[in-house]
């Protein structure tokens, strides 16, 4: 009995270590005045309604989004030939594609951000905002490899080649039997590409510098000249993305066919 509520209290106490910092940027997002103080002084929500009203923050946000959504799309776009080819070709030299699809996450991000700006300003097209989205892409290339590598290796194989058996080519195997099997974790890769590039910061800087503003880069320039709490606000918001995102791909997939466990039915 003390050792069940030892063991709960220390459970609360880290999960209240964890969530601390978070609660006191919530805190200071609500402060009724431009003031850096916990606990709040007043109550008010003008610095969320900020993001939105506020012209340059607003196109922070937009860019943001914009970045995000098109650099996780394009992450999905590479990593799904590619687990595709490592499910189907089953050969050691075949693991040198999973490597170099996991080599610009596993690589520090400063170290990839330095290779990415050489890249693009050898080139010649450095602070052009489609360069954001290739190394937004690239760098997070790995969370939909890793998820549709694992809804890969989730299926019967056997279905595979009675659909082979028909007469299906790889074209109508992949399409008809293969692309229904793994949507719970091409949805839950694209959601963790996502997520993760509205937040990221470095990658973005070095490739685009201040051409274009997304939200991270925005607070960095804002503060240069003071803090606000809409800063704050905006990294509620991110959380509030986050946690939203996640939710509902907890709530309408398997969760536990994302994490790699089998199928509840087997």
């Amino acid at each position: 009995m003390i050792q069940t509520f030892l063991r709960r209290l220390y459970f609360v106490a880290v999960a209240l270590f964890l969530a601390a910092p978070l609660i006191v940027v919530a805190g200071v997002s609500v402060n009724e005045k431009q003031d850096l103080a916990f606990p709040p002084k007043g109550f008010s929500l003008a610095w969320y309604a900020q993001i939105f009203v506020d012209p340059e923050w607003r196109k922070a946000l937009f860019a943001s989004l914009s970045l995000a959504v098109t650099a996780a799309a394009l992450a999905v776009a590479i990593a799904l030939p590619l687990a595709w080819f490592l499910w189907r070709r089953i050969a050691p030299w075949a693991n040198v594609f999973q490597i170099l699809g996991l080599a610009p996450f596993i690589l520090p991000p400063v170290i990839t951000a330095l290779g990415m700006l050489s890249f693009w300003a050898t080139s010649g097209f450095y602070g052009q905002p489609w360069t954001a989205v290739i190394s937004h892409a690239i760098f997070f290339v790995t969370l939909p490899l890793v998820t549709l590598s694992l809804g890969f290796a989730s299926i019967d194989r056997s279905l595979v080649e009675a659909a082979a058996t028909m007469g299906a080519d790889d074209r109508t195997v992949l399409k008809t039997v293969v692309l229904p099997l793994i949507r719970p974790y091409l949805v839950s890769g694209y959601a963790f590409a996502f997520v993760l590039s509205l937040n990221e910061y470095i990658v973005a800087y070095m490739t685009i510098g201040f051409t274009l503003e997304t939200l991270p880069i925005k607070i960095f320039n804002a503060l240069r000249y003071g803090y606000t709490p809409t800063m704050a606000s905006v990294s509620v918001f991110f959380v509030a993305v986050a946690a939203l995102v996640f939710g509902l791909i907890a709530k309408f997939g398997d969760i536990r066919r994302l994490l790699g466990a089998m199928s509840s039915e087997t």
